[in-house]
């Protein structure tokens, strides 16, 4: 655990380099709001920008307000050490701040005989008992998530959309916490991009690599082995819907669903609305079933 910390803080340092960097002022800029696949990958001659570029990766939105109707108050795993048994409940609120960071840069460029890309990403997603005075204003929960991506361009018709690009993956996520509370997995995420007019499809299918010590042996059974990611632009507006499974169907099918709509305000700046409900809004609650609405802007989304 202590040499994965390690490992991460390296990682935080180097994508804080690239925060430094001039360039990431391109995540602000109105040509980085890119509208398809072929813009935001790079995915053809016309579109590369060179590496070691900051980028959009996935959405960057802060929520003022994300109200849960089933606050995780003593969170519990599937490992039955007694070190992951966590003491009594914290009184959280129900209504906290949701805060969203995520960007990426290419680090290799036309590798495998010119074919493809080698990516780093990250992503922060970060909650915030804002309005809990009683507990001084916590983070409840900070997720971390770093990837390796490598992605290819490819080019044929599936169901009538477009494939324009495959890959995989190496992805890490952890919480940064200590037993009872630690919760991290490591997973190879294949990947695909397809889109037809208006429609942008994500699919994810994963594997979780096996783990030493494992904080949550049973994540997979509650966040799911995969996951489809559904985009609809029209008129400015962006509409996505993304939907997990455990792929068991029986009465362990379990899962998460979450639908976001943005809307123009003022050049980038959206309103956002985002819904959520199943298991895994964060990893500490991964086997925690809950619904969530949050309302607040966004500066990045997915197209």
């Amino acid at each position: 655990m202590k040499s994965l910390q390690i490992k991460l803080s390296f990682f935080l340092v180097l994508c804080s380099c690239f925060i430094a960097n001039a360039q990431l002022q391109a995540l602000f800029n109105s040509k980085t709001q890119l509208r398809d696949l072929t813009e935001r990958w790079e995915l053809d001659t016309t579109s590369v920008r060179g590496t070691f570029l900051v980028t959009p990766y996935k959405p960057m939105y802060v929520l003022p307000i994300r109200w849960t109707n089933n606050p995780n108050e003593r969170p519990s795993s599937g490992n039955v050490d007694p070190d992951y048994v966590a003491p009594p409940g914290v009184d959280y609120n129900n209504i906290e701040a949701k805060f969203q960071l995520s960007f990426k840069t290419k680090v290799l460029q036309g590798i495998f005989w010119g074919h493809g890309d080698l990516w780093v990403a990250y992503t922060q997603i970060s909650h915030w008992q804002i309005y809990n005075n009683d507990l001084s204003r916590p983070f409840r929960e900070v997720n971390y998530e770093p990837e390796l991506i490598l992605n290819v361009p490819v080019k044929f018709n599936f169901l009538g959309f477009k494939t324009r690009m495959i890959g995989v993956a190496f992805n890490h996520q952890s919480n940064g916490k200590s037993e009872p509370f630690s919760r991290s997995w490591n997973r190879v995420i294949l990947h695909a991009g397809l889109e037809h007019k208006n429609w942008t499809i994500y699919l994810r299918p994963w594997f979780r690599m096996p783990a030493a010590k494992d904080d949550n042996p049973d994540i997979s059974e509650y966040v799911g082995r995969g996951d489809v990611n559904v985009i609809y632009t029209k008129n400015g507006n962006i509409f996505s819907f993304i939907g997990s499974h455990n792929l068991n169907f029986n009465s362990k099918a379990r899962g998460n669903s979450s639908f976001s709509w943005s809307y123009p305000i003022k050049n980038n700046l959206k309103g956002y609305l985002l819904v959520s409900h199943g298991y895994g809004e964060t990893l500490i609650d991964y086997n925690n079933l809950q619904t969530t609405v949050g309302v607040g802007v966004s500066l990045i989304e997915w197209l």
